[in-house]
This record gives structure tokens, sequence and C-alpha cells, in this order.
């Protein structure tokens, strides 16, 4: 049920932007145990003078190849499936395109499941949500 918004340069190659999108994916289906089909992504293009950001920030050096991902989620996953999110995101985008692990900016926003509509016009209940044990955190 995530709904994912992609924020990068214009001028990137479209197969980058594809790579960008499944990395993604394929970190959420790892990460937060979404079924496959839960694919829901908005690829946003702007032109450079469109994405303002630090040439620093945090100690972590930004180039001009930013991109911004926000992820919308329900709550209910662990600070370790979290930060294992954000490293699957950061690693599977820079194995597969020229993007930078540090031009990788993460936005989380957890929301309850009540907040979602599908289609319809209807509240869908979702089951696939599992919060992660200690047994295996």
């Amino acid at each position: 049920m995530p709904f994912v918004r992609i924020s990068l340069l214009k001028e990137l190659p479209l197969d980058s932007k594809e790579k960008v999108s499944h990395a993604i994916h394929e970190s959420l289906i790892q990460e937060f145990n979404i079924p496959e089909n839960d694919y829901f992504h908005i690829i946003e293009e702007l032109e450079a003078h469109q994405l303002k950001y630090p040439s620093s920030y945090l100690g972590i050096s930004h180039s001009r190849s930013m991109v911004f991902v926000q992820i919308i989620a329900g709550a209910g996953r662990t600070v370790q499936q979290k930060e294992r999110l954000y490293a699957g995101i950061a690693e599977r985008i820079s194995a597969g395109t020229s993007i930078r692990k540090e031009d990788i900016i993460i936005v989380l926003v957890e929301n309850s499941v009540d907040n979602w509509s599908f289609g319809l016009g209807e509240l869908q209940k979702f089951t696939h949500l599992k919060q992660e044990t200690g047994a295996n955190k």
C-alpha cells in the first residue's frame, strides 16, 4: 500500500528513472513485505532549478544528481525495518545507476490504514501488514 513519489532531474536517462523506481519497489517488497503488485509510483521529472538542496548536510556531500523519494505507508513497521528499507533503496539505486548513495534523500510518512482508498471510493482492508516480531528482527 505504499504510495511513492520520486522527484529527480528530467535529464536523467529514462532507463535510470525506471531503475530508481524498481529499486524502491524491490526494497519495499523485501523490507516492508508488500505484495509485488502493490506498485503505485509517481516519477516527477524536474529541471535542475526546481531541486533545492545544500552542497553538504549532516556531513554528507551532495552532487547535482539528487533524488528525493517520498514514501507514504501505513504505520506499523519497526525502526529496524525502516533502516533496512533506506539502506536497501540506496544500495539498489547506486548499484544500478550512476546516482550516488549520498544523493538519495528518503522521507517516510506513515499513516493509518483508514487514510487509504484504492478505488471505488471505498476504504479497503489491508491484511498483508504485519509488524516484525522480536524473533525475526
